[in-house]
């Protein structure tokens, strides 16, 4: 299950009225005056907005490094943090390498773009617009059509504890066999899939791929999924070589998920890709 934190993380360090705030996480320091990622507070929407459209930039740069296009297919979503019920959205027929802030889409649930030159990807709007308006709570929504992830769909099996990394999901990621296989491009077949997502932060959707929803930010749907991704190569892997793997115990799976597989991790986790692809691709910004 997702972590309740979207409506006010807390983070090591001072707020703004000067008092200190409580450590969420030990991978935070508990010595003062070190440099450590925090998540940032905003005065105005327009400073959230700038933020929220730059890391969705940054999303989509990643998923290119990782090989996840496939043609126009692909798409990543956030909420605009002023006007909820519209989502930032990656241009159709625009390669994740050329993803910047200023040919980012903003669209409404009926697929209509708001603000943007392009046009939006039907089957990413359908599916989608069908999860964020089905849960109010979900922020950010990531898909591409990936090797391994695909590969392991079509098994329709949920992903086996075979590792910290595959504990991130534990109980926190479900195989859907609604619309299997077929291309989501009509509103019926979005809301299906909706329907089901519910709270998890990781979907195998049979036959098709992966998805992943985050109700705390772009920055952790982005890095679940390329965690995700990585958990069905794994697993793939272990399954070629015939021998039945150790799993992890409950009670162990359960206490990585707690502890390395939170929505502040994911976002943790992304802050180091995020400062990379901006000090290496500066023409995100443009």
């Amino acid at each position: 299950m997702l972590d309740d934190i979207a409506n006010g993380p807390i983070m090591t360090g001072k707020s703004s009225d000067g008092q200190k705030r409580e450590r969420i996480s030990l991978y935070q320091p508990e010595q003062e005056g070190l440099i450590f990622p925090e998540i940032p507070e905003f005065e105005t929407f327009e400073e959230e907005r700038a933020y929220r459209k730059q890391h969705l930039v940054a999303a989509c740069r990643a998923f290119d490094q990782h090989g996840f296009d496939y043609g126009f297919a692909g798409h990543l979503t956030v909420r605009d943090p002023e006007r909820p019920e519209l989502y930032w959205t990656n241009p159709m027929c625009v390669h994740f390498s050329q993803v910047k802030v200023s040919n980012l889409i903003l669209a409404d649930h009926k697929g209509r773009v708001v603000e943007g030159d392009y046009a939006i990807n039907r089957a990413g709007f359908v599916l989608h617009a069908a999860v964020h308006e089905e849960y109010p709570e979900v922020m950010a929504m990531c898909h591409a059509h990936t090797t391994y992830g695909t590969a392991w769909c079509a098994t329709g099996r949920p992903l086996d504890m075979i590792s910290q990394d595959a504990a991130a999901f534990y109980n926190s990621h479900a195989v859907i066999g609604a619309s299997a296989g077929a291309v989501a491009v009509e509103e019926e077949s979005g809301l299906s899939v909706a329907k089901q997502i519910g709270r998890n932060r990781g979907i195998l959707h049979q036959n098709h791929g992966l998805l992943t929803a985050s109700q705390h930010s772009i920055d952790d749907a982005a890095f679940w999924f390329i965690a995700l991704e990585r958990a069905c190569h794994q697993q793939l892997m272990v399954e070629a070589t015939g021998i039945k793997p150790q799993l992890l115990s409950d009670e162990t799976a359960k206490y990585s998920r707690e502890h390395v597989g939170s929505d502040y991790i994911g976002w943790l986790h992304f802050q180091t890709i995020y400062s990379h692809i901006a000090q290496t691709q500066p023409d995100m910004f443009d």
